[in-house]
């Protein structure tokens, strides 16, 4: 179930199958799953409860008064200091929530033959399976299928068209209601930083829409693999749906990876490394992972929000000034998107390809480069 190809993302194969190889009894883990080298999730206890990420209610960031100028501070504290937070009175049904999960069950329950018509091809890093780029390569305890799905014109035929049609149907509801919703908390975002609203319609409106489709199955040795490797995320915001109730989002904060826990009905809303350069770094994207469990599965739906293709990401202009110069370069967005994808997922790395740095010359003069 693997097939070469070379495309603009470099030489690489994909690969389908963890849930059918979880599914047999296994007594060993295969050595290209084995993860030695992560870091240990810290454990609560009766007295040392662990850190819950913020919980921002959309309803009070709406309203009207002083009260929405407070809320508004804090979630410009919660996104510079955490980076991620769950949304609750987001506005999304929870019968729409419902039929989603039943819906994309359904799908990952498919035989492997049909999933298989779903399968990454050549020249493309979207569909179904997980891109391998060397042969060493770890890889992930997870399987997952992620498409872009805005520009319309830009999905792939043999992707979202070709889905069973009750599951196509929800998935457009799906993504309306999560599209209001995010460019709502983009819009509040951009305000509680000054940024222009028609600023932020004018990145994000119509902008390029992603979704990652994940199935971790459990596993015998869960300390031993992980279900997606650390990361933060190529985006402006990121919207996650935890299917099932089934938790495994862990966050990086201070040093340490915390379990996220999650309210009902709730969706765990993250900064993007593009929100990041766009706020000149005023707010923070953080490194995330997804573990995986001994006894159960784990079904997760995430949305990414970015600005259109054509656009040039960078820090907004109208944050900048003599006192506060651009912490990062300039991009093309379809650029930045191939860029991310033509290499393995590495911490917060590709952030860091678009920082600018300063270093100092032998006569001690600051000068500004740019990380190639």
């Amino acid at each position: 179930m693997a097939s070469k190809l070379t495309n603009v993302f470099g030489s690489t194969r994909s690969v389908l199958g963890v849930m059918d190889m979880a599914n047999k009894p296994l007594k060993v883990i295969p050595e290209n799953y084995i993860r030695p080298e992560m870091e240990p999730s810290i454990q609560s206890d009766i007295g040392n409860p662990l850190p819950a990420i913020p919980i921002v209610d959309l309803k009070s960031l709406v309203s009207d008064g002083q009260f929405k100028r407070t809320e508004l501070e804090k979630l410009y504290s919660t996104c510079k200091d955490w980076g991620f937070f769950q949304v609750i009175n987001h506005g999304v049904s929870p019968q729409l929530l419902e039929k989603l999960k039943l819906e994309v069950e359904k799908f990952f329950q498919l035989p492997t033959e049909e999933k298989m018509k779903y399968e990454i091809k050549p020249g493309d890093v979207q569909g179904y399976g997980t891109v391998i780029r060397s042969e060493d390569q770890k890889l992930d305890w997870g399987d997952r299928c992620y498409m872009v799905i805005n520009p319309v014109h830009r999905r792939k035929p043999y992707l979202l068209p070709k889905f069973p049609p009750s599951f196509r149907d929800t998935l457009e509801s799906y993504f309306s209601e999560v599209r209001k919703l995010a460019m709502t908390l983009l819009g509040l975002l951009g305000k509680a930083i000054n940024m222009d609203l028609k600023e932020v319609e004018d990145i994000f409106d119509d902008g390029m829409q992603s979704i990652r489709m994940t199935y971790y199955p459990p596993c015998p040795k869960p300390e031993h693999v992980i279900g997606l490797t650390p990361h933060s995320d190529a985006t402006g915001i990121t919207i996650v749906h935890q299917v099932n109730g089934v938790e495994g989002l862990e966050i990086k904060k201070d040093g340490a990876w915390i379990p996220v826990t999650f309210l009902p009905h709730a969706f765990v809303v993250n900064v993007g490394d593009v929100m990041e350069i766009l706020s000149n770094g005023a707010y923070t994207s953080i490194e995330h992972r997804a573990a995986v469990n001994k006894e159960r599965e784990r079904i997760s739906v995430a949305m990414f929000f970015n600005p259109k293709f054509e656009a040039e990401i960078g820090p907004v202009k109208s944050l900048l000034s003599p006192e506060t110069p651009p912490l990062f370069k300039r991009m093309l967005m379809e650029d930045y998107f191939k860029d991310f994808f033509s290499s393995n997922l590495n911490g917060k790395a590709h952030l860091e390809k678009m920082r600018i740095q300063c270093v100092e010359r032998d006569r001690g003069e600051k000068v500004e480069t740019q990380i190639q």
